[in-house]
């Protein structure tokens, strides 16, 4: 018999939300045993927000009409949260570019929008095991560790799936088992100081300012790893990348035709305040708008 959810929400937005593509910006790789899409198109995912474990459940019909079922002791939380989670407080529609690349994008994803989970450790932890190596490498090690150390997720959650680890599992992982998943000690040491101040850095989501200011004095966390929590926790439309591998080459061949060096980078984007990471990610997904080759990060293995 199916298991009834703790709670759930149906939300009927007056503006189209397309869940899956709005939230696959959190997804890590193709097997992150946190997010899960099903082939009707039903998309689960995991939290820890501060009140505890939480899966949940989204399906949608049409783009003005989501159900979302939350099973866990995180369920009133995320039930109270989801909507800003699928971009309720983003403003796309301010966002009229100029350039046909950017609006063909705009207009064959209308539901696109920019999360705010809320959650910044958890965003925190990927994007620092995203440093300085190929995306599919740092997918592996979290998957790898997530699979290792996550507890089951609650509810009826498809098989495999697990919870984020809290901050004190990061904190006891053995230096053999970081090693063991390609993680190097930089970003492991980052990880595990992380983890000493993940309750200040989740009381900070509610004041953007804030939270950047205190993601500027952990070691290891640059303008390119606080960028990355940005869009995923605090809903920031206007969290550039700076430093991407990939960022000049992408940008300047879609939009000017040729790669833009490094150093250009900030200044182009400059007209585009306070939409620059919209307009990464409108690029990110417009197949054909560049070629997705640049400078490559060097491989991760394991270390021996």
């Amino acid at each position: 018999m199916p298991q009834r959810p703790d709670r759930s929400v149906h939300w009927q937005p007056p503006f189209p939300v397309n869940a899956r593509l709005t939230l696959s910006s959190l997804r890590r790789g193709p097997h992150d045993p946190t997010h899960r899409v099903e082939p009707d198109g039903t998309l689960w995912r995991t939290a820890r927000p501060a009140s505890g474990p939480v899966t949940y459940r989204i399906r949608q019909q049409r783009p003005d009409d989501l159900r979302i079922d939350a099973w866990g002791p995180g369920a009133a939380e995320l039930a109270d949260s989801v909507r800003r989670e699928l971009g309720e407080d983003d403003r796309p529609e301010l966002f009229r570019p100029a350039h046909p690349v950017l609006r063909g994008a705009v207009r064959r994803l209308p539901g696109l929008r920019v999360p705010r989970t809320g959650r910044l450790f958890e965003a925190l932890v990927p994007a620092v095991f995203e440093q300085r190596v190929v995306g599919l490498d740092a997918a592996a090690s979290f998957t790898r560790l997530i699979r290792r150390y996550g507890e089951q997720a609650p509810g009826p959650a498809p098989a495999g799936m697990r919870l984020p680890l809290p901050p004190g599992t990061w904190r006891t992982i053995p230096s053999w088992e970081w090693r063991a998943a390609g993680v190097d000690l930089h970003r492991s040491a980052t990880v595990i100081e992380a983890a000493r101040h993940a309750v200040r850095l989740d009381r900070s989501a509610a004041d953007p300012a804030r939270a950047y200011d205190l993601l500027a004095k952990l070691p290891g966390v640059g303008v390119w790893t606080a960028a990355q929590v940005g869009h995923r926790a605090l809903g920031d439309a206007d969290a550039l990348p700076l430093g991407d591998y990939h960022l000049a080459t992408i940008t300047g061949v879609a939009l000017l035709g040729r790669p833009l060096a490094d150093d250009e980078v900030e200044a182009f984007y400059e007209p585009f305040r306070p939409h620059r990471y919209r307009v990464v990610r409108l690029l990110e997904l417009s197949p054909g708008a560049a070629p997705r080759r640049g400078s490559r990060a060097p491989r991760a293995g394991p270390f021996r």
